[in-house]
C-alpha cells in the first residue's frame, strides 16, 4: 500500500492509461478523483474500480478551462482531504503533415497538453503548497518528448513542452517538497492509438499491418506494444518515492524504441 492516503487527481482518467494508473492507484491505498470531460464516464469508472465510493471518485474537468480546472482540483480537496498527487494525463492526437495542418487544430491539441498541464500543476500546488506535506506532480509525455515523427508536428512539440514545464515545477517546488517528472511511453495500443493506425496509412500510403511494424513499432527491441500495466508502474514509482532525489526526470518506457 505504497499511497495509503494520498489523494491523487488524474486527467482523462475514465479510459486508457489514465485509468489504469487510477485503478493502480486505488489498489496501492490511494484516494482517487478520476477527472475527465463526461462526468458520466469519469463515474462509471470511478464505480468499476471502487463500488464503495470510498476510494474513487468522477469529477467533470475540461483541462482548457481555467475556471472548471480550478473548480474541480478545488472540489478533490475538499471531498477527499487535500491533493498529493497530479497526473496530467488528459490528450488527443491529430495527424497530418505540417504544410497541411489546420490552425485551429494545432491550437487544440497544444491546449489540451500545454494549457492543460499548466493550469491543472498551477490549481494542484497551491494546494500541495498550503498543506506543507509536499508531492508529486506526474507529466504523460512520450517518446515523442524526445523524437520527432511524421504527421505529428503540434503532438511532438506540446509533448517536449511538457519537459520543459516539468523542470520549472520540479525547481520551483522542490522547496515545497513537490516533485515534478515525465513519464515518456512509446506507442500504447489505445483507443488514441487505435484512431491513429488507419490515418496514418492513409496519408503514407501504406496498410494499417505496414503502419504497426514499420511505422510504431519498427524501432523497439521486440516489436511489442508498451501496455497500460507498464505506465501505470511508472506513475506508481514516481508518486510513491519519498524525497527530491528523483525530480525533473523523464523516464522513457518504449520496448527500446529510445534510449537514453
Amino acid at each position: 500500500m505504497r499511497l495509503q492516503d494520498k489523494v491523487a487527481v488524474i486527467t482523462g482518467a475514465a479510459s486508457g492509461i489514465g485509468k489504469e494508473i487510477a485503478s493502480t492507484f486505488v489498489r496501492e491505498g490511494a484516494k482517487v478523483a478520476i477527472a475527465d470531460l463526461k462526468l458520466d464516464d469519469a463515474n462509471k469508472a470511478a464505480r468499476e474500480m471502487d463500488s464503495s465510493g470510498k476510494q474513487a471518485i468522477g469529477i467533470k474537468m475540461d483541462v482548457t478551462n481555467e475556471d472548471e480546472v480550478n473548480a474541480g482540483i478545488d472540489k478533490v480537496a475538499d471531498t477527499l482531504g487535500g491533493i498529493d498527487i497530479l497526473v496530467s494525463n488528459a490528450g488527443i492526437q491529430i495527424v497530418a503533415p505540417v504544410d497541411q495542418f489546420e490552425f485551429a487544430k494545432w491550437k487544440q491539441l497544444l491546449a489540451i497538453h500545454l494549457d492543460g498541464g499548466f493550469l491543472t500543476t498551477r490549481a494542484a500546488l497551491r494546494h500541495m503548497y498550503k498543506q506543507g506535506r509536499g508531492g508529486s506532480v506526474i507529466y504523460m509525455g512520450s517518446v515523442h518528448s524526445k523524437e520527432a515523427s511524421v504527421l505529428k508536428a503540434p503532438y511532438v512539440a506540446a509533448k517536449h513542452g511538457l519537459i520543459g514545464l516539468a523542470k520549472v515545477v520540479a525547481k520551483e517546488g522542490a522547496k515545497h517538497k513537490v516533485r515534478a517528472n515525465v513519464i515518456c511511453p512509446g506507442f500504447v495500443r489505445t483507443p488514441l492509438v487505435e484512431k491513429q493506425i488507419p490515418e496514418q496509412a492513409k496519408e503514407l500510403g501504406i496498410s494499417e499491418e505496414d503502419v504497426i511494424k514499420k511505422v510504431m513499432l519498427k524501432d523497439t527491441v521486440d516489436g511489442e506494444f508498451t501496455t497500460t500495466h507498464d505506465v501505470a508502474e511508472v506513475a506508481l514509482f514516481f508518486a510513491s518515492f519519498e524525497s527530491n532525489a528523483l525530480i525533473g526526470q523523464s523516464l522513457v518506457v518504449s520496448h527500446g524504441w529510445f534510449m537514453q
